[in-house]
């Protein structure tokens, strides 16, 4: 069994060095952020409604869904997710090419379950989480208008609209 963590060899990654933001890291949410929750609370007082953190296919989570327009909603981290504005563009601090490595697998899952929800029929929305801080209103009303151009037939219809599926991005 290979040990992992700060300071130790793993076999999957090669060796990783320990520095002072691991701790800081470490404390990252992957659920509830900050500006996730913004946004959630602005699109509520919009009158719509959502579930969070509902898992729409295998392997993939939204920050929240609209079931009634089948929208799925992310708020992707600029850091994590690689914002062309605040993302990581040239680290060249300890363990770069891990972190290179691992933004790119971030990017690499976002297409891929981007491409798999509009194959079931779902509409996507990312949002970076600066545009959140910046205007949450404004975010809130892409959400509104997504949901909007959706047109999913009726609520109580039983079978999904798969003529509607398309990705939207408010990404700039």
């Amino acid at each position: 069994m290979t040990e992992t963590g700060p300071g130790r060899d793993t076999a999957k990654t090669g060796t990783w060095t320990a520095t002072r933001e691991g701790s800081h890291l470490r404390g990252r949410r992957a659920r509830n952020t900050t500006p996730e929750i913004a946004l959630r609370r602005a699109v509520h007082a919009l009158g719509l409604r959502f579930r969070v953190h509902q898992t729409v296919v295998p392997r993939c989570t939204p920050d929240f869904v609209l079931p009634r327009w089948q929208l799925a909603v992310f708020v992707d981290g600029c850091f994590w997710h690689g914002c062309p504005t605040h993302g990581m563009k040239q680290y060249r601090g300890p363990n770069a090419d891990l972190w290179r490595q691992k933004m790119e697998t971030n990017r690499n899952r976002d297409r891929r379950n981007d491409a798999t929800l509009a194959e079931a029929g779902w509409n996507v929305l990312r949002v970076w989480e600066c545009q959140v801080r910046r205007d949450v209103e404004e975010c809130s009303l892409l959400v509104l208008r997504a949901a909007q151009e959706a047109q999913r037939p009726s609520a109580d219809s039983a079978t999904p609209s798969r003529a509607t599926a398309r990705s939207a991005s408010a990404r700039p």
